[in-house]
């Protein structure tokens, strides 16, 4: 027997409609991405009455819908990251392609993000069922525990409240509910990464690509220098684990095993990655995963309404949330709304770090701090390409399967931002557009001065020379950490307005002295991995449309991409003077109102934050059962087993976490200096 509120409900992937069917509800959760949809899934399976609200559309979550996506992706011109999901005027989405660089250097923004800042807000995000997450890359490293508690250590950011061991547990939760294939010894014994005994996840590792075993050839082992004074540093090529389909571990869980989920409206499809190559930004046969996948296995009591923007929270003069206000539409194209309010015990933000962050600012809530939308964090990337010497086969598997992570960690941080390498896959597509602007520069049809407009190569002489030249492409991606800073931030104007006449957020965005010298030192590290590599530099950095992130820092000219990593507008600490959130993501200002995601990270390290994110969603999910549990109790109702029906905490190998991990960072927050992406 096991105490929760309701007995009933199934597994059927929720309710699904237009408009909510109950007047009240134990729990909105404001966004469908993969918090939204990981809190739900937890809260549904306690017997909850979850009311889920996305602001786009759900077309995704069917068969059909999925091969529109990928009709519409094929149709792009621009493969970019939203390219396969189509526009929504009453929930727009910010774009890459919306970043203009200018002749002189400078930036031009021309889409949902209003920037003023001196350097680009470089990325993206989608506002649609499933959120950002259906066109991520689907990396999932953890954090290392030295990322929780960087200004104790190394004197900038902030630190967090909770550590790496107080995380420890919803990491495996998250990595089984995410399906992430790795290799857990490798990460401990490279990275120097904290695992329980024995712990396997609950794939095999992707296997390396034949440029990663090229590249490690060349590098296992060598010890290189950042600078003529820095320490050395010896470079290591180790696989990343992703939350992507591979060969299930017999060992995982103690013996039981996984089972891989296969597409969301096709299930018996998609149980193994088949190296599509277009993982960012759909995966064709939905190898990667997705919420949606979760959202199939929600209980009945779960209920999703789309197209429902959320307009304010809202609140008693007491600080209690009451619930909230959203606008219903029917057709993206169009303005037209009815604007309802939908109420409930506890109110959950989850629709993205700007997105927490506009709304809470909208709403005028949890703003005693004065936190609300600054710290605005991203991995700011560092992009260089090259020829190898001989072909090494690019645009075949996932984007990145194995990079370098030497220079994550240690005492280096105290003067620059750490960063990790990822060895890219795909040639030069991101850096140069390839292979599509290698068939437009042979056919002579760029405007390059060097290649006349129509006297270009045709027939047998194109096909001879786009294989002598994207087979040897090959590039690297550093990514940076970028540190929590009170300038970086997200704030509304009434000048600023959507289609359904919210304010659009406004970003003010820079980048520190000591990320710049990050970018400078991951640039001379790329140099020295070059002449290891004996490839042919092919790296230029200029002002110029297609590099709106162009600067120039002590003489160097340097350029940076986004990476999609938005964090940080509702930063979580141990007072109220100084954090937006507590170390449950709960709103100091508010007791019932929980913001969750990315935006709560005090600091990002290096790693791909996803699933740091996802832990946090898994650990706010047992205090949010706690609280409800003590309005409504007691009843006491079965266990049903498969239903979802029994105790939160999912079943995970190995230790259980703690119901109420210590406020304070974790002793065992960063025992040593060493690496993990």
């Amino acid at each position: 027997m096991s105490t929760s509120p309701r007995a009933g409900g199934q597994p059927t992937g929720g309710h699904r409609t237009g408009t909510p069917h109950l007047r009240r509800y134990d729990v909105i959760v404001v966004g469908a991405g993969l918090s939204g949809t990981l809190v739900a899934k937890r809260l549904g399976d306690q017997g909850w009455r979850v009311l889920v609200l996305e602001a786009g559309t759900r077309t995704l979550d069917t068969w059909p819908g999925h091969l529109d996506a990928m009709n519409t992706y094929y149709a792009a011109s621009a493969k970019v990251p939203n390219s396969p999901y189509r526009a929504n005027t009453a929930a727009p989405s910010p774009d890459v392609l919306d970043l203009v660089g200018l002749p002189g250097g400078g930036f031009r923004a021309n889409g949902y993000l209003v920037q003023n800042g001196a350097l680009p807000y470089g990325s993206d995000y989608l506002r649609a069922n499933g959120g950002t997450v259906m066109h991520w890359l689907g990396l999932t490293p953890r954090m290392h525990p030295e990322d929780f508690a960087v200004r104790r250590t190394f004197g900038y950011g902030r630190d967090w409240p909770i550590g790496y061991a107080d995380l420890e547990g919803h990491y495996r939760a998250a990595e089984r509910e995410l399906g992430v294939a790795g290799d857990a010894q490798e990460q401990s014994e490279a990275i120097g990464l904290p695992f329980p005994e024995g712990y396997v996840y609950p794939m095999h590792r992707i296997p390396r690509s034949y440029i990663d075993d090229v590249v490690a050839a060349k590098l296992d082992g060598v010890p290189v220098r950042e600078s003529p004074d820095a320490a050395e540093t010896t470079l290591r090529v180790v696989t990343t684990p992703h939350a992507r389909n591979s060969v299930p571990d017999a060992r995982y869980d103690g013996g039981r095993g996984y089972r891989p989920v296969g597409a969301a409206g096709l299930p018996n499809y998609g149980e193994r990655c088949v190296g599509n190559a277009s993982c960012v930004p759909i995966c064709p046969v939905q190898a990667k995963y997705n919420p949606l996948k979760t959202q199939a296995t929600w209980d009945s009591r779960v209920t999703l309404v789309t197209k429902a923007v959320v307009s304010r929270v809202l609140a008693d003069g007491n600080g209690r949330a009451l619930g909230v206000e959203y606008q219903a539409y029917d057709d993206p194209a169009a303005p037209v709304h009815t604007t309802h309010t939908a109420e409930a015990d506890i109110v959950v933000l989850a629709a993205h770090a700007i997105e927490n962050a506009r709304l809470l600012l909208v709403s005028r809530l949890a703003g005693h701090s004065g936190q609300v939308g600054r710290n605005l964090m991203d991995h700011p990337v560092l992009l260089t390409w090259g020829l190898m010497r001989h072909p090494v086969g690019p645009f075949r598997g996932p984007a990145s399967t194995s990079g370098v992570e030497s220079f994550r960690t240690g005492p280096a941080r105290r003067r620059r931002a750490p960063f990790r390498i990822e060895i890219a896959n795909w040639g030069w597509s991101w850096p140069a557009s390839s292979p599509g602007s290698d068939v437009a520069r042979l056919l002579g049809i760029t405007g390059d001065s060097g290649q006349p407009r129509g006297r270009g190569v045709f027939g047998e002489e194109l096909r001879r020379a786009l294989g002598e030249g994207i087979g040897r492409q090959f590039s690297l991606q550093f990514e940076l950490e970028q540190e929590a800073e009170s300038r970086n931030r997200v704030t509304v104007d009434p000048r600023h307005r959507d289609r359904l006449g919210n304010p659009r957020p406004v970003i003010t965005y820079d980048l520190s002295d000591r990320l710049k010298r990050g970018l400078a030192a991951a640039k001379a590290v790329s140099d020295r991995i070059f002449g290891l590599l004996e490839a042919e530099d092919h790296t230029a950095y200029g002002p110029g449309p297609f590099s709106p992130g162009y600067f120039r820092f002590e003489g160097q000219d340097l350029s940076f991409n986004g990476a999609g990593h938005g964090a940080g507008t509702h930063v979580m600490g141990d007072s109220r003077d100084s954090s937006v959130v507590d170390h449950w993501q709960r709103c100091w200002d508010h007791p019932n109102l929980y913001a969750v995601g990315c935006g709560s990270m005090p600091s990002i390290g290096t790693s791909n934050p996803s699933l740091t994110m996802a832990a946090l969603a898994l650990r706010s999910s047992e205090q949010i059962h706690r609280e409800l549990t003590g309005l409504h109790r007691p009843v006491t109702v079965r266990t049903g087993g498969g239903t979802g029906a029994g105790d939160l905490s999912p079943h995970v190998p190995g230790p259980a976490p703690s119901p109420a991990p210590a406020r304070g960072p974790s002793p065992h927050s960063h025992p040593h200096q060493e690496v993990r992406p």
